[in-house]
C-alpha cells in the first residue's frame, strides 16, 4: 500500500522536462531514510514548521517602522516569489516541489530592518572576524546550523543551492544552471564569508533556482512600487512612460508580462531567457526603483539610528554572554534552546550575530530598549 501512495505522490513527475531536477537526483549531506513524502516536499514541510519561517510575519521588506497594516512584509514577499515561480515552474515542466522549498525559505536569514540591517550587521560581522554577512548565507546557516536547536534540518542540497544563489539583485537577460556537487555548494558557501563581493560569482546548480532567482525580482520590483505609491513616497505618474508602456503601471501587468515573457522565451530550453524590450525595461525599473523608493525609504538619520542600536544590541549581547546573565532575553530565547554542539562550535561573537539575525523588528526595538536601560 504504502509503494502505491509513493508513486501517486511521484505520478507528476513523469511530465517533468528533461531538464527538470527529479526527486530521485535529491542530495542530503546526511543520509535518512524516505516516507511517502518526495524529498523537496518533505523540505518545504520541515521549512515551514521552522520558528524563522514563522518569524517572517513582522520581519521588514522596504518600510521599517510604518503604522500600515496593508504595506509588505517579509512574508507576503515569500508568498510571491513562491507563486510566481511555480506558476513559471509549471509552465516550463519544472519540479515545482523544488521550486515551493527554495522560495519559501530563501529569506530566512532577513535581519531586523530589511536590507539597512543587513548592511549593518555586516560591518558588525567584519569588524569583529565574522567575516561577510549575507541574509541569503545566513537562510542556509539558519537551515544548515541553527534551526532544530542548533543541529540543522538535514534540508537538501539543491534547496539550499538555491536560497544561496537566489540574490534577486543582479538582473540577467539569461539563466543557466551550472551542475554542482555537494563539495561545490559547500564551497561556495564558505568562500562567501571570505571573499568580498564572492556573492556576485553564484549560479544556481537547478533550473528551478534560476527561475526563483528571476522570481525574486519580479515579486518586489511591482510590489514595492504600489507601497511605495500607497506612502505618498512617489505617484503613478512618476513611473517614466518609457518602461510602463513594455511592463505595465501596475503590479499586476508588471508580473504577468514579464512572467509570460520569460515562459514563451524559455519553454523547452535548459535556460531561463527574457525577450530584449522586457529584460532592458526590467532593468530600468530596478534603476528607477533605487533612485526613487530604496534610497529614499530611510534617512541619514535613521540608519544612524539603527546603527546605534545595532551596535548597542551586539555589545549588550556579548557582555550578557561574558557576564552569563541567564536572566537575559539572549539566554532565554536563544541560548537555553541550543545543543551543546552549537555552543561549542561557535564564537561568542558568531552566536550573537545569529540571534541577532533571527530577530523581528518589534523584538529587536525591545532587546534594544532593555539593553539600553540597563547600561544607564
Amino acid at each position: 500500500m504504502e509503494e502505491k501512495i509513493i508513486l501517486n505522490m511521484l505520478k507528476g513527475e513523469t511530465l517533468l522536462s528533461p531538464f527538470a531536477t527529479k526527486s530521485e537526483n535529491a542530495i542530503r549531506i546526511n543520509f535518512e531514510g524516505n516516507d511517502i513524502r518526495p524529498p523537496f516536499f518533505r523540505d518545504t514541510d520541515r521549512i515551514i514548521h521552522t520558528s524563522s519561517y514563522t518569524r517572517y510575519a513582522d520581519k521588514t521588506q522596504v518600510f521599517s517602522n510604518i503604522d500600515n497594516d496593508n504595506i509588505s512584509r517579509r512574508f507576503i514577499h515569500v508568498q510571491l516569489v513562491s507563486k510566481i515561480a511555480r506558476t513559471i515552474g509549471r509552465a516550463l515542466n519544472l519540479n515545482e516541489d523544488l521550486i515551493e522549498a527554495i522560495a519559501l525559505s530563501h529569506d530566512l536569514g532577513h535581519v531586523p530592518f530589511g536590507h539597512v540591517g543587513e548592511a549593518i550587521l555586516n560591518e558588525i560581522s567584519l569588524k569583529n572576524n565574522q567575516g561577510n554577512f549575507m541574509h541569503n548565507v545566513q537562510s542556509v546557516r539558519d537551515l544548515m546550523n541553527i534551526e532544530n536547536n542548533g543541529k540543522g534540518l538535514n534540508i537538501t542540497i539543491q534547496v539550499l543551492d538555491g536560497v544561496l544563489c537566489h540574490n534577486g539583485e543582479f538582473v540577467q537577460d539569461e539563466y543557466y544552471p551550472k551542475n554542482k556537487s555537494i563539495g561545490d555548494f559547500l564551497s561556495d558557501y564558505n568562500n562567501c564569508y571570505k571573499e568580498d563581493n564572492y556573492y556576485k560569482k553564484l549560479v544556481p546548480m537547478t533550473l528551478e533556482g534560476c527561475v526563483v532567482r528571476i522570481s525574486d525580482i519580479i515579486a518586489y520590483i511591482g510590489r514595492d512600487i504600489e507601497d511605495a505609491i500607497n506612502l505618498g513616497v512617489i505617484k503613478e505618474e512618476d513611473l517614466p512612460k518609457e518602461i510602463t508602456n513594455v511592463l505595465g503601471n501596475n503590479n499586476k501587468d508588471i508580473i504577468n508580462n514579464i512572467v509570460m515573457d520569460i515562459i514563451t522565451n524559455s519553454i523547452d530550453k535548459d535556460y531561463l531567457k527574457m525577450s530584449p524590450s522586457i529584460y532592458k525595461s526590467l532593468v530600468s525599473l530596478k534603476k528607477f526603483n533605487y533612485e526613487n523608493i530604496y534610497e529614499k525609504a530611510n534617512s541619514k538619520e535613521k540608519i544612524a539610528e539603527y546603527k546605534k542600536m545595532f551596535e548597542t544590541v551586539f555589545k549588550g549581547c556579548l557582555k550578557q554572554l561574558k557576564d552569563n546573565d541567564t536572566n537575559s532575553l539572549i539566554y532565554i530565547n536563544f541560548i537555553n534552546n541550543m545543543s551543546q554542539d552549537y555552543l561549542d562550535n561557535n564564537t561568542n561573537e558568531r552566536i550573537v550575530i545569529d540571534y541577532i539575525a533571527g530577530m523581528t523588528d518589534d523584538y529587536f526595538i525591545k532587546e534594544y530598549n532593555l539593553i539600553e536601560k540597563d547600561m544607564k
